[in-house]
């Protein structure tokens, strides 16, 4: 079910490209893939189902690929003229984010967040506790835009519907044939990694097992599904019926460069057996 490889546009913690063609190859066929935390979008860039429906909790992530959707070619030359050698400071970028945490232009806060993103340290998306976007400047030496990466997303999104909204809320909406991939937050390996706010709602054990739950109950109903997160003595536990397989994947969120070592991934699915 996989296709030529295609990187997203945008910087995202934890995104699945690298193992695209590993996830594609245990996704079940179906009409339509469904994915309730679609981050970067990796596995729908290297998927190639009829139809998709993309969700995600953060409004400020689903209002970027609506307005890409929505003004394609345009949206990509505004957003090319933040990225020059110029616009690659300390300055610059906290002026753009406090304009960012500030305005009410919906189309200028989308150009925005795509700077920020691709300019922010280590490809954070992080919130504080009032919604404000607070990722630091990344110092890098340059950066890259991503037009080919960006055209390439906008041309097949309209095959897509994207929708802000709760994991819970998306999974009900699936149907027979329908296909889901839930990427959540990853459960934490230690006390020390345990970063799992991505938008202003942090995402708890207990949302954890409400969708491994999910997952079941949509199994029972014919609705293939496949749950990505650590393999740990918990996710063992709540993923407990659905078929294991287990990749070794390298770390990349770390701040401690010493500290990137290869982790161990369960991708957990669900299916009515034959």
């Amino acid at each position: 079910m996989h296709i030529s490889r295609m990187r997203p546009f945008l910087k995202w913690p934890g995104n699945k490209f690298r193992i695209s063609e590993q996830i594609a190859d245990i996704l079940p066929e179906g009409n339509k893939l469904i994915e309730p935390f679609i981050g970067a979008g990796a596995i729908f860039l290297n998927t190639l189902y009829k139809n998709y429906l993309l969700s995600d909790n953060n409004p400020d992530l689903i209002h970027l690929y609506k307005t890409l959707q929505t003004h394609g070619k345009q949206f990509i030359d505004d957003a090319k003229t933040l990225f020059t050698p110029k616009h690659n400071c300390e300055k610059f970028y906290y002026k753009q984010r406090t304009l960012f945490n500030e305005s009410d232009d919906p189309y200028q806060k989308a150009v925005i967040f795509l700077y920020l993103n691709r300019h922010g340290y280590n490809g954070l998306v992080r919130y504080n506790s009032k919604g404000i976007y607070n990722v630091p400047f990344g110092h890098y030496k340059k950066t890259y835009f991503p037009a080919d990466e960006i055209a390439y997303f906008y041309e097949k999104s309209k095959k897509v519907r994207f929708i802000c909204q709760d994991f819970r809320t998306t999974m009900q909406q699936a149907k027979k044939n329908n296909v889901v991939y839930c990427d959540p937050p990853y459960v934490p390996l230690s006390e020390s990694a345990n970063f799992t706010r991505y938008s202003q709602k942090e995402f708890t054990l207990e949302d954890q097992k409400d969708l491994a739950k999910l997952a079941k109950s949509l199994a029972k109903g014919g609705i293939k599904t496949l749950l990505s997160n650590h393999d740990t003595p918990f996710t063992q536990k709540i993923y407990k019926g659905a078929k294991h397989h287990f990749i070794q994947v390298a770390r990349s969120i770390s701040c401690n460069a010493d500290t990137r070592r290869p982790v161990r991934e369960i991708l957990a699915l669900y299916q009515t057996k034959d």
